[in-house]
């Protein structure tokens, strides 16, 4: 689920420059929760790289991510997920097996657009950004800290290209120590989709085991 909230992260931010303080940050962090709100549909690629705390790297996962409003379908290699604003799908591939639950208000806040956009609201402090070269691209190091102890996260890092002010990486690191990177190689806004995409149809999946955890 923290690569969920790595994934969506990344559209969430993406296609801002960031300024040379924190209050201009937060400002932009404003306008693009504003600008998200009003759109219609984002379709995004990403690649998402777990290490862990001793610095051992998984095998890197690809995937595609459709999101609109509170609702989002990740398409990845060993899985897929639907969330259609109440009830979420996991279909689990490699065993042809779907898990059917409805996420808590806490869990939500890990995996829905909205609530993880919204987190740089209340509790985390934006740092001055750095400067640091990603694949040959000069970009912007914004770091998102949690202003007191939190269960969850020690920062959030995003960087940003100078050039197109579009978020090329986050890196998401745990309380646990674990670290998620995520390189996003595209994304396109004002995609009209229908809400039957974000739920899981039974119909196209003959002979999955569903098992409703609700």
């Amino acid at each position: 689920m923290k690569t969920i909230t790595s994934i969506l992260l990344i559209f969430l931010l993406s296609g801002y420059t960031f300024a040379q303080n924190s209050n201009d940050a937060r400002a932009l962090l404003d306008k693009a929760y504003a600008t998200y709100e009003a759109s219609d549909g984002i379709r995004l690629s990403f690649k998402s790289t777990l290490t862990d705390k001793d610095g051992t790297a998984y095998i890197p996962q690809s995937g595609e991510a459709y999101i609109k409003g509170d609702k989002f379908k990740l398409e990845m290699e060993a899985m897929d997920i639907w969330f259609d604003g109440k009830t979420q799908w996991v279909l689990m591939k490699d065993v042809n097996e779907v898990n059917i639950s409805a996420p808590t208000t806490s869990e939500i806040a890990s995996i829905s657009p909205l609530a993880l956009l919204g987190i740089y609201k209340n509790g985390f402090t934006l740092k001055t950004p750095a400067s640091k070269t990603i694949s040959g691209r000069s970009t912007h190091l914004i770091d998102m800290v949690p202003a007191s102890q939190n269960k969850d996260f020690k920062s959030i890092t995003a960087a940003i290209d100078k050039e197109s002010g579009n978020i090329i990486q986050v890196i998401l690191t745990m309380a646990d120590g674990m670290k998620n990177k995520i390189d996003i190689s595209g994304y396109n806004t004002n995609h009209q989709f229908s809400d039957a995409i974000f739920r899981f149809d039974k119909n196209d999946y003959p002979g999955v085991e569903i098992v409703d955890l609700r």
